[in-house]
């Protein structure tokens, strides 16, 4: 689920868009289950993925992998542990 790489942490996560809150739901196959209202529709999703797991973190969060799929890689400058503590 979290991987470190390049001076920070990768985030695997499994997106679930159009939700009707926004919320780190937990663990499912591996990776981290992740809600957001936004639609996935012209990178809506994506965009609001990273400003919600942003805000979690209290840091920057890009999208690596997984434009177009459920199945994202997010990187974000800060250790492994620390992401998990943040987003448990």
């Amino acid at each position: 689920m979290f991987e470190a790489k390049d001076g920070g942490t990768l985030i695997r996560v499994y997106a679930a868009p159009r939700a009707s809150k926004e919320a780190v739901i937990g663990e499912f196959d591996g990776m981290l289950k992740v809600a957001v209202k936004a639609p996935p529709v012209d990178g809506a999703a994506n965009k609001a993925f990273e400003k919600f797991l942003g805000k979690k973190l209290g840091s920057p969060v890009t999208l690596v992998s997984g434009a177009s799929g459920r199945r994202k890689v997010f990187w974000v400058e800060m250790d492994p542990e620390d992401v998990a503590a943040r987003l448990a």
